[in-house]
């Protein structure tokens, strides 16, 4: 799908959608009856009847003229009309509901006499009886298909004690018979139009749930709609086979992207961390997240080389749901201002830290012609506290240095990490003796790697130093130097404060510090962890840390081994 078209479904889609004003299913099922009046329902229940009168009237025209002179059988048609009438002019609206039930039992009355009177010819009209029968059996009311049976019951017995007939022999078969074959009728039309008013009850609950289910659902996605459109962050939807789905405002109109969408215009390609390294096609973020693949905040290049946008991508997935195959939520988030914000930064700090190298460098250097000279004496206490603090100075000038320039000049040599571990141990001791901290050290001996002494060194004096400075209340620091499946390898471990798993995931990050340190006043530049970490990475290791609020810090790092 292409990008103009992918935009009209997704903003279209807002302005097509519209709510039903109210269900209608309902009105199906009751366009029949539930429409009309009281009147007008009396009047088409009878109507069956009415019409089988009029079509037995002209039968009998037809076929058997004579019947015309009974006049029992003509009583009986006037009957007939007289219910029909009633059945039109009576205000039903204005009365009990229940009182439409004269009608069909009237009804049964008036079949009766016309069979009785048309005689044997007639006998057949009994079956008129099914039409007053299931109208009262069809109602609600359970007593309504008593009514009915007691009227196939009257419209037997009344008739043949107006005439004075025999009920012996036919008639009383004819008595038993038909009330007990319309006495089933009956039940059962009462139980399959309970039944399908129960049904019918049923759907339109489930209907009008569905119709709110249905209104919900489209406010909920015009929220969506209205969400994505005003976001400032590139939202790409994609499916379990990296197909689009969907791609907000953001995403299309950013020119960087273009082409991103849809790979098959070949408009644009992104690009690595390092800015022109393409990313191959299987590390693309809709290839990544098709995979199943879920990541956060990775650095990838877009646009022309002469105007590249930084974008920090995030893919989420979700699962299959409603019968929808399931797929990811890729975000593109332009952090190009970011980065060049923090790069101005960088370089910044880089440049002052070499402003301040030199004269320290200086000063450090009188300092140690004037403590060579004599006749200093009497100031020369003052003086080396002067060199122990420039000395001091320059380590934090040289720590900005390194984390700014995230790269080292090592001279690596063959060492054992354990002698070079416990020297440092050993320097460390009076310092923790003075925090009522004991020291512990536990190494195997030999370690051998290939170091640069003095910075692998120093890694291992800023370990101390926070394990030291983050045990304000005394307690065991215990040091291992052991073999690992990765190399050779350090630990510091101590018993103080700990750190929250937020403060973990930014401990590394330069000149940050704990909310508890600052609180506490502990002293720090916030250097000592990432200048460790660009040494170690600088000897192709890793280091990394294990803590819990209120129960010490495990600080490990692991060199390769030689």
């Amino acid at each position: 799908m292409a990008i103009k078209e992918q935009q009209a479904t997704a903003e279209g889609a807002g302005r097509e959608r519209r709510v039903p004003a109210e269900p209608v299913v309902s009105d199906r099922l009751d366009g029949l009856f539930g429409s009309l009046s009281a009147r007008k329902r009396v009047v088409a229940s009878q109507l069956p009847v009415t019409l089988t009168v009029a079509l037995v009237v002209a039968a009998a025209a037809v076929f058997s003229p004579e019947t015309f002179t009974n006049r029992l059988f003509l009583a009986a048609l006037l009957f007939h009309l007289a219910i029909a009438a009633a059945s039109i002019a009576v205000p039903w609206g204005r009365l009990p509901a229940p009182a439409f039930v004269v009608i069909p039992l009237l009804d049964c009355l008036a079949i009766g006499f016309t069979r009785e009177a048309g005689g044997p010819p007639f006998s057949v009209l009994s079956m008129m009886l099914v039409f007053p029968v299931i109208w009262l059996s069809a109602h609600v009311r359970p007593y309504m298909p008593v009514l009915g049976i007691a009227g196939a019951v009257l419209s037997t017995v009344v008739p043949a004690a107006v005439r004075g007939s025999s009920t012996v022999g036919g008639s009383m078969i004819r008595t038993l018979i038909l009330p007990l074959v319309l006495s089933i009728i009956a039940v059962t039309a009462h139980v399959v139009a309970t039944t399908i008013r129960r049904h019918r009850t049923r759907l339109i609950e489930n209907e009008q749930a569905l119709f709110r289910t249905l209104r919900e659902s489209i406010r909920r996605q015009a929220l969506l709609d209205a969400v994505l459109k005003a976001v400032g962050v590139g939202v790409w939807v994609v499916d379990a086979k990296g197909n689009t789905v969907l791609a907000n405002r953001a995403m299309q109109v950013d020119p960087a992207l273009a082409g991103v969408v849809d790979p098959a215009t070949g408009q644009a390609c992104l690009r690595s961390a390092d800015r022109s390294t393409p990313v191959p096609a299987n590390l693309l973020p809709a290839a990544r997240a098709a995979a199943g693949e879920a990541f956060a905040d990775e650095l990838y290049w877009a646009g022309p080389l002469e105007r590249q946008r930084a974008y920090s991508v995030s893919s989420h997935s979700f699962p299959p749901a409603g019968g929808q195959e399931g797929g990811s939520v890729i975000t593109f988030v332009d952090v190009t201002s970011l980065i060049a914000a923090m790069a101005a930064k960088d370089d910044f700090v880089a440049t002052v830290s070499h402003e301040l190298r030199t004269p320290l460098t200086s000063i450090l250097g009188y300092l140690e012609l004037i403590l060579d000279e004599p006749g200093h004496e009497e100031i020369r206490e003052e003086l080396l506290v002067v060199r122990r603090n420039a000395e001091h100075l320059l380590g934090l000038v040289n720590d900005l240095i390194a984390v700014a320039s995230e790269r080292l000049d090592l001279s690596l040599e063959k060492a054992d990490l354990s002698r070079l571990v416990a020297l440092e141990v050993d320097a460390a001791t009076p310092k923790a003796a003075g925090h009522s901290l004991q020291l512990v050290l536990d190494a195997e001996e030999p370690l051998p790697a290939m170091m640069d002494r003095e910075r692998i060194a120093q890694v291992v004096r800023n370990l101390l130093s926070n394990a030291i400075k983050y045990s304000p209340n005394g307690g065991v620091i215990t040091v291992r130097a052991f073999r690992t499946g990765q190399g050779v390898a350090c630990s510091v471990t101590d018993t103080g404060m700990g750190m929250t798993r937020e403060e973990q995931d930014q401990a590394f990050t330069k000149f940050f510090r704990s909310e508890r340190s600052r609180e506490t006043a502990i002293p720090g530049a916030g250097l000592g962890l990432p200048v460790s970490k660009t040494i170690v990475e600088g000897h192709h290791g890793s280091i990394s840390l294990d803590s819990g609020p209120g129960g010490g810090t495990r600080a490990t790092f692991i060199l390769p081994e030689s």
